[in-house]
């Protein structure tokens, strides 16, 4: 079988029509067609059937994509040795991350690598409210996410994961607020407060849904922002309490103060998500490094500080 025929085929299975995939590999959605109907014929059993006004993979289908996966890997792993063997990684590389994860770890990550001869790291940030960053693994090379921990889809997508950091998240609180007297904040501390809260669904707000389990009781949510710079200044305006993260909340400078929140497990994991392929490239491989050495280091800095 045609290796890129393969590949083709993985690339509907990951981005799940003719036209996405088409747009992703600058081909026409009629060539891409042909092409998967002549990986069907070498098969010799149906790899996609119709449903609705597109088609999917059949088992068989799904399991010759999973097959491409493990052939790309092996190309991947077979130039990483290669490269390894003749010059340092270079090239370029893509990395997308949420905001304020890009605040934590770019600046030193870029600090890192700008002396990497030959090496190009491209980075971007995307809209926090895009509900699955391993969506964007098809198109940049790390993609970096936070979640309460690694999730399962990102196993069954067979996605390279690399954990990054463990940030925890706190209670804030505006300044001269009675709470801010206690060192650590409990559930049963929280009833009846107004909060500021994220969008349903966020990291953060599910929180806030363990709070009101484990105080038998909804909380007062009376808004709700995706921006934490929004939220840090209605806080500290008086309007409410919130869930924030700690090391880039700037408590004690606009008129807020954080206390650490117990009796719920209140952090955020952030991971470095890869196609496994990907992942082999000397160059992504050295980039993935260096994030995880400036995540380590700022996460011991900030917890220095923070003791």
């Amino acid at each position: 079988m045609d290796v890129r025929r393969l590949e083709l085929l993985r690339e509907l299975a990951e981005r799940g029509s003719i036209t996405a995939v088409a747009a992703a590999t600058n081909r026409t959605s009629s060539a891409v067609s042909q092409q998967l109907k002549v990986l069907e014929r070498e098969a010799g059993i149906p790899l996609t059937e119709r449903r609705g006004r597109g088609i999917v993979l059949t088992g068989a289908g799904r399991m010759l994509a999973q097959t491409a996966t493990d052939v790309a890997v092996a190309l991947e792993r077979a130039d990483a040795l290669w490269n390894d063997f003749k010059q340092a990684p270079s090239g370029d590389v893509t990395l997308t991350i949420f905001p304020t994860g890009g605040q934590m770890l770019l600046p030193g990550l870029l600090t890192a690598i700008r002396d990497v001869a030959g090496l190009t790291l491209a980075c971007s940030d995307q809209d926090p409210l895009l509900p699955d960053f391993a969506d964007l693994t098809p198109d940049f090379d790390i993609v970096v996410a936070d979640a309460p921990a690694i999730l399962p889809s990102w196993r069954e997508r067979g996605l390279a994961v690399v954990p990054l950091m463990t940030e925890p998240l706190d209670v804030a609180l505006p300044e001269g607020h009675p709470l801010s007297e206690k060192k650590s904040l409990a559930p049963k501390d929280l009833i009846d407060e107004t909060w500021i809260g994220v969008p349903a669904g966020f990291p953060f707000d599910r929180i806030l849904r363990q709070i009101e389990t484990a105080n038998g009781s909804p909380a007062r949510v009376m808004q709700r922002f995706v921006d934490n710079g929004i939220v840090e200044s209605i806080v500290a305006a008086g309007h409410g309490i919130a869930i924030l993260p700690r090391f880039t909340t700037r408590d004690h400078e606009n008129g807020l103060v954080t206390r650490p929140l117990t009796g719920v497990r209140a952090v955020r994991k952030i991971s470095a998500l890869m196609r496994p392929d990907r992942a082999e490239r000397p160059s992504v491989r050295l980039v993935v490094e260096a994030l995880r050495t400036e995540a380590s280091q700022f996460q011991a800095e900030h917890e220095t500080v923070a003791g």
